[in-house]
């Protein structure tokens, strides 16, 4: 090997570096995480280092900094700019994650043609696509002008030669595994790589004021690909996510320095690209079973919007000395502990039947509101009744048959009276604590018990 060059072994998970190979990371604690990689000693100073050094920061009183909205740039997609917290935070470096074919270039490439027709001059950098290829997926989304420019490059010093003479607002680069720096000897998509390209990027941004998207692939336990540490240094890490099979897709912020982390996005993949599903819960109420025991619905909240969602339960006798449970959409530990209250409370005996749990739609749920939801399909399908319709439940849980109270149940009330609900059963405390709204009748009940009493 060259003189002043050497190797070291780097976690592909949290990134930690060791002189030699070990079979656990001590950082964060993976088995046979480690990877051996070549790193320089005589590194040169970066290039970029010069270009977009920022000036020397100074103390400031934080009555002297004034907020103005005209830092955020929107992208005319309103679900978008629901999970970033009001629009692009200028200077801010984004991370979207999700798995292949999933649509996060087609969405955004849509927000790259909202930007330019709002005058934003715009830069798309792809390290996976020709321009033909992406000349083609901009045929089927629309008409796009020229404040959109488009660049394959994969070499990062290029990348930041072609952002220095452009200069424009937003960059989008796809993705990160494909971007490689000339100082790192390591193959793209490397821990060394991955994580040094995301550092040049990110004082990129910070220096010059530019909103940079970055795509990041996926592993095959759904975590983007590359250090973990490339998740911390990001601003805003944004999931896209959905069954391929599926027309819907979910876009979840886990990650956001500039706002909240528990928003949702709602879109439906097209043959023109995304669109946007303004109402949610009416989309994942489609095609309801009539007259069908164990099915209700259930009132979820993602961040601010509440979610209106069926769940599906099926008990049957069980054919074998072991009883089978399965949950698809929640958590499958969640429906072990709520049958087991029911089994123990009212005396339901579940450990000679199987039972199946499903969030109808697809959604991936694990808010505590949808226990009382569970629990009235799984008895529903037990007795063989029939819930109306027009009713809805939310609610959690507890291990002695309590019904606790959940967050924001005005909302959620509100939201089943737009959609026709008649009855919402839910919390007693919830009850007297909120405003009785019009249209719909209030059923509060305080123990699982309760629900016998009322059909």
């Amino acid at each position: 090997m060259a003189k002043g060059k050497s190797t070291a072994f780097f976690c592909k998970e949290c990134g930690y570096e060791s002189s030699k190979w070990m079979g656990q990371c001590p950082a964060c604690k993976e088995w046979n995480s480690m990877v051996e990689e070549p790193v320089s000693s005589n590194k040169s100073k970066s290039k970029s280092g010069a270009v977009f050094a920022m000036e020397k920061a100074k103390p400031a009183p934080v009555s002297t900094i004034s907020l103005d909205e005209d830092d955020r740039i929107q992208t005319g997609i309103e679900e978008l700019d629901r999970v970033l917290g009001g629009g692009v935070v200028k200077g801010s470096l984004i991370l979207v994650g999700g798995d292949p074919g999933i649509g996060k270039s087609t969405l955004l490439l849509q927000t790259c043609k909202n930007l330019a027709d709002f005058g934003h001059k715009v830069l798309y950098i792809s390290g996976e696509e020709s321009l033909k290829q992406i000349k083609m997926r901009a045929n089927r989304i629309g008409q796009f002008n020229d404040n959109l420019l488009l660049l394959c490059e994969t070499n990062l010093q290029n990348m930041e030669e072609a952002i220095e003479d452009i200069s424009p607002e937003v960059v989008i680069v796809d993705s990160i595994q494909t971007i490689s720096n000339d100082e790192i000897d390591s193959a793209p998509g490397s821990v060394s790589q991955v994580r040094e390209s995301t550092n040049r990027l990110m004082q990129l941004a910070k220096g010059k004021g530019v909103s940079i998207f970055i795509v990041g692939h996926v592993t095959k336990e759904g975590v983007v690909a590359g250090p973990r540490v490339l998740e911390h240094m990001v601003d805003t890490v944004l999931y896209f996510e959905g069954d391929r099979y599926a027309s819907y897709r979910l876009l979840r912020g886990v990650k956001n320095r500039f706002g909240s982390t528990n928003e949702l996005g709602v879109f439906e993949m097209r043959s023109e690209g995304l669109r946007e599903v303004k109402n949610p819960s009416e989309y994942m109420l489609e095609g309801r079973p009539e007259n069908a025991s164990g099915c209700v619905v259930a009132c979820s909240l993602e961040g601010t919007r509440p979610i209106l969602v069926e769940i599906q339960a099926l008990v049957s006798k069980t054919n074998f000395g072991m009883p089978r449970r399965t949950a698809a959409g929640t958590d499958y530990n969640r429906v072990n502990l709520l049958m087991a209250v029911l089994e123990k409370r009212l005396g339901i005996p579940f450990s000679d039947y199987d039972a199946y749990v499903n969030i109808a739609g697809g959604l991936k749920i694990s808010e505590p509101a949808l226990d009382l939801g569970i629990v009235v399909a799984l008895i529903s399908s037990f007795r063989d009744k029939m819930i109306d319709e027009k009713t809805i439940v939310f609610g959690e849980v507890g291990l002695s048959g309590e019904v606790r109270a959940v967050s924001n149940p005005e909302q959620r009330v509100s939201e089943a009276v737009k959609l026709g609900f008649e009855t919402c059963i839910m919390p007693q405390v919830s009850v007297e604590s909120i405003k009785k709204p019009e249209g719909i009748k209030l059923v509060g009940i305080k123990n699982i018990r309760d629900l016998a009493g009322k059909g």
